[in-house]
This record gives C-alpha cells, sequence and structure tokens, in this order.
C-alpha cells in the first residue's frame, strides 16, 4: 500500500481517480481483474436492503389498517429494523472479516430474502416487529461487507471512482424507495412492500455469486466475544434510547437510565478493546483525525438527510395532498441531482482536494436546506424541486469522499472495521435526525396551532393526520379552519426543523474546512506465509 499522500488515502492530490496511469506511473496495485463486474453485484446488493426501510413508510397507514396496529406498533415495525441493525454492524463487520466479504454476503441477503418473505404473510403487528428485526440482522452483514469489498478489490488510483459509485447507490436507494413503495401501493396491498425484496434480493444473490470473487477472511486470534457482547448491547441502548426519546420524554427516568446504561456498556467496550490481545475493533483508529472527522461529517449528513426526510414527506402528502407516489416523485430532483454529483465526486476530489470537496459539498447541503425551510403552505412544486436538487448535489460531493478516508485512513486488514463504523455512524447520525427534528417539529406545531386557535387540543395538536382526521368530521366552515391553521402550524414547524439542519450543516462544512487533513495510513500487516492476498 502507498505511504504517500495519494487519493486514495482521501488527501484529493496527485493522479487523477479513475485515469490510466502509463510508464513510470503505472499502478502497482491495479485491483482485481473481475473488480468493475464485481461493483455492479455489490451495488445490486446495496440496493436491495436500502430500498427496504423507504419503502416501508409509505405503508405504514395500510399496515394499521390491515393488521389494527396502533401508533406504537408502526414505530417499533419501524424501529425494530433500524434498533438490531444498527446493534450489529459493529459484530457483523468484525465476523464478515473472519468468514469472508462474500460469504458474509450471501449469508446476510439469505436472511434479509427469509425475513421479507416470511413478513409479506405476517397477520398480527407483533410478527411483523420480529420479522423487521430479523431483516435488520441480515442488513448489517450486507452493508459493511460491500465497502470492504471495494476496498479489497480495487487499488489506489480506482478506489476513489468506485466508492463514487457505490455512494451514488446507497442514496438513490434511501431516494427511490418512496416512488417504488408509492407504486405498488397503487396496484397491491401492503404485503407487496415486502414481495418486491424477493426479487430484488434473487438478484443481488445470482450477482454475488457469479461475479464477486472469493476474498479470504483473516482468522487472526480468537473471536473477541466480549467485545462482540459489550458493542451490540451498548449501540441497542444508545439506538433505543435515540428512538424513544421524543416519545417518552428525553429527561424521563427511563430515558436517563438507559443513556446511563449505553455509556457505561460503551466505556466498557473501549476499555476492553484496548486491553484484550484480539480486539474486534482497533480503538486507536479513532486516533487518526481524518478516520474521525470522516466519521463525524457523514453522521452529520445523514441527520441533515433524514431530519429533513421525515417531515417533507409528511409536507407533500398533508399540506400539499399529493398521494403518496407523488409525493415520492417530490424525491427524484433530489435523487438525480445526487447521483450526478457523487458519480463525478472523484473528479472534483482530485481537482481541489478532500477537504475542500467535502467542505463545499456542506455548505452546499447547507444552502439547499436554507432554501427549504423558507417554504410556505403554497410553495409551488418546482421550487421544493430545485432546492432538493441542491441538497441532493451537495450531499453528492460528501458521501464518497469522506467514505474513501474514512476506509483510506487505516491500513487495508482494517477496512471491514472501518466500514462497519462508516455504517454505524450514518444509521447513529439517521436515527438522531429524525428524533431531535421530529421532537422540535412536535413541539413547534402543538405550540403555532395553539396560538392560531385557542382552545384546540388533542387529537388535532397530536400531529397533522390527526387535525385533518378531525376537520373531517366537522361542518365546512370549522374544518376548513383547522385545516389551514393546522398546515400552517406543521410548515412552520418544519422550517423550524429544516433550519436546524442548515445550522448542522454548515457547522459541519466550517469543521472540515479547519481541522479535516490528508491521513496517510500505517503499513498494513505482514502477510503470513502461504496466505493469498485479498482480492487475488
Amino acid at each position: 500500500m502507498s505511504t504517500g499522500t495519494s487519493t486514495g488515502t482521501g488527501t484529493g492530490t496527485g493522479t487523477k481517480p479513475g485515469t490510466a496511469a502509463t510508464g513510470a506511473e503505472a499502478d502497482p496495485d491495479p485491483g482485481h481483474p473481475r473488480r468493475w463486474a464485481a461493483l455492479a453485484a455489490l451495488c445490486t446488493a446495496l440496493v436491495a436492503v436500502t430500498i427496504d426501510n423507504t419503502v416501508l413508510n409509505t405503508a405504514l397507514p395500510a399496515l394499521a389498517s390491515a393488521l389494527r396496529a396502533s401508533t406504537a406498533d408502526l414505530q417499533w415495525i419501524n424501529n425494530a429494523y433500524t434498533l438490531v441493525f444498527a446493534a450489529m454492524l459493529i459484530t457483523a463487520g468484525g465476523l464478515g472479516a473472519r468468514m469472508g466479504q462474500r460469504r458474509a454476503l450471501i449469508g446476510g441477503l439469505t436472511v434479509f430474502a427469509a425475513g421479507s418473505a416470511i413478513a409479506a404473510t405476517a397477520d398480527s403487528a407483533n410478527q411483523l416487529i420480529a420479522l423487521r428485526a430479523l431483516m435488520g440482522l441480515g442488513a448489517a452483514f450486507v452493508m459493511p461487507a460491500t465497502l470492504s469489498s471495494i476496498v479489497a478489490l480495487f487499488g489506489e488510483r480506482e478506489r476513489p471512482k468506485a466508492i463514487a459509485v457505490w455512494s451514488a447507490t446507497a442514496g438513490l436507494g434511501i431516494v427511490i424507495g418512496p416512488v417504488t413503495g408509492g407504486l405498488l401501493l397503487e396496484h397491491f396491498s401492503w404485503n407487496s412492500v415486502f414481495w418486491i425484496n424477493i426479487p430484488l434480493v434473487g438478484a443481488a444473490l445470482v450477482a454475488v455469486m457469479m461475479l464477486l470473487p472469493a476474498l479470504p477472511g483473516r482468522r487472526t486470534g480468537r473471536l473477541d466475544v466480549p467485545g462482540l457482547l459489550l458493542s451490540a448491547s451498548g449501540l441497542a441502548a444508545l439506538v433505543d434510547v435515540i428512538v424513544r426519546g421524543p416519545e417518552r420524554g428525553w429527561l424521563s427516568a427511563g430515558s436517563l437510565a438507559e443513556s446511563a446504561a449505553a455509556v457505561l456498556l460503551l466505556a466498557a467496550f473501549t476499555w476492553w478493546e484496548l486491553r484484550t490481545a484480539h480486539p474486534m475493533v482497533d480503538i486507536r483508529m479513532f486516533a487518526v483525525r481524518a478516520f474521525t472527522l470522516a466519521g463525524v461529517v457523514l453522521g452529520i449528513t445523514f441527520f441533515a438527510l433524514f431530519g429533513l426526510l421525515f417531515v417533507l414527506t409528511q409536507y407533500l402528502q398533508l399540506v400539499h395532498g399529493y398521494s403518496p407516489l407523488k409525493a415520492g416523485l417530490g424525491a427524484v430532483p433530489f435523487a438525480v441531482a445526487m447521483a450526478a454529483t457523487a458519480a463525478t465526486s472523484d473528479l472534483v476530489t482530485g481537482r481541489i482536494g478532500t477537504r475542500y470537496t467535502i467542505a463545499g459539498g456542506l455548505a452546499v447541503m447547507s444552502l439547499g436546506l436554507a432554501g427549504v425551510s423558507l417554504v410556505g403552505t403554497g410553495t409551488p412544486y418546482l421550487v421544493i424541486a430545485l432546492t432538493m436538487a441542491v441538497v441532493g448535489a451537495g450531499m453528492g460531493l460528501i458521501m464518497a469522499p469522506a467514505s474513501a478516508t474514512t476506509v483510506g485512513s487505516v491500513p487495508r486488514e482494517k477496512a471491514p472495521t472501518a466500514s462497519s463504523i462508516n455504517s454505524v455512524v450514518r444509521e447513529l447520525g439517521g436515527v438522531l435526525g429524525i428524533a431531535v427534528v421530529g421532537t422540535v417539529v412536535s413541539a413547534s406545531y402543538r405550540g403555532d396551532l395553539g396560538s392560531a386557535l385557542p382552545g384546540t387540543g388533542a387529537p388535532a395538536t397530536d400531529d397533522l393526520t390527526s387535525a385533518h382526521i378531525l376537520a373531517g368530521h366537522l361542518p365546512p366552515e370549522a374544518a376548513a379552519r383547522l385545516a389551514g391553521a393546522a398546515d400552517q402550524a406543521f410548515t412552520t414547524a418544519m422550517n423550524s426543523g429544516t433550519w436546524i439542519c442548515a445550522a448542522i450543516t454548515l457547522a459541519g462544512a466550517l469543521t472540515a474546512l479547519r481541522w479535516l487533513r490528508p491521513a496517510t495510513p500505517a503499513p498494513a500487516a505482514a502477510q503470513p506465509a502461504g496466505e493469498p492476498a485479498a482480492g487475488r
């Protein structure tokens, strides 16, 4: 592995990524001969698991009716997946590194498909919650394996280009979900949002088995069982307190107790990993500034994205009255802009460097979020589409260089762990974004509606959906007054939430500009005699 400054380490200098070197500048590590075909298989697997959550969101009203699910049931149908997925990412990444990434992908996709197939036949909310947890377990093995496989398959020069394609695919999987879900629900029942996973995962499995070479695992020492248990339980407690904080109160006894448990468990995990002879995670990686700051940047990015999507979906469906399909199509400008900038971000990084690319992407994203925070109840769709395209363009510039910096700042054999941490911070950022923005929007909506219509109480002040349902049972004049006041209160609350996202991304841009510096990873560990090089 090169010890000098290179695009593979996230420096943004040297030969332009993705271009062929000639003569004396030939890449000493060109990568696996089937690397580009393998990348197509990895991206197929990535889409199969990232599309699921956003598809499900469009089906929640239908699920509530068909399974007689309460609001708490619907929250847990969503949260069970998130909780298990985030809690198991580090563990799954460590196990994948031992067994080999190809086996981890095949096993994870199989579990995910099995959970989807049984979920489509569930006849109660409790069954569906358990099966969503099983799907989260399968996805936890897939997500980090895709990125660490790219590190193993591609050489220094082409790796940024490959990660750019991977990043564009990950973002597209998130935003095309609502379109797919809306289209399915216009023609089929809620079961279809789970059945659709079967052909997607089937295609991914065939592609992985045919195109992805068998990358050898690294069995260095015995399995770190204490680290596995401490990381999984600590992350589970942390995600649960974030997810349930808005519901039970951030300062409630339950939230404070669970927060303390999460801190103690993760502190114990850190202590153990620093002392054991065979740690699952090398905690010293966090001493590398580029590695840590790249993780912070990804967390900020997904905080803003999921916080925005959480309120924007409700705004388009309830305030503008769009169908689920039309509301899903509202994310298309975002997806197109993000895919375009993500796919070319390696070229931008090659010209201006990683630090300026990431800082510029965060600044552009902040500008788009500030634009969204100015919309009103009657803002035309074209204006919303343009501001969302700006947000997407900014995010596309961030994803690939930040991910490349994460895996490029550490030795190659630690890429699986770095990939897992990459996924963890993204998931935590998204969960925290929904929780924080949701809390702000809920409090603002309740206060503004109470001020606009004094004496208005539950259920109208609980959420916008309840206000519209109540308005449907009132005389026309009273219904119009309540619906209009509720729409205005929610739009104002959404503006407050997106301002928070804009401020956080701007702070992230300034932080990256000031502190993000290129890092040269330590040399890779010596290869044991007789062990084949990864990806050869």
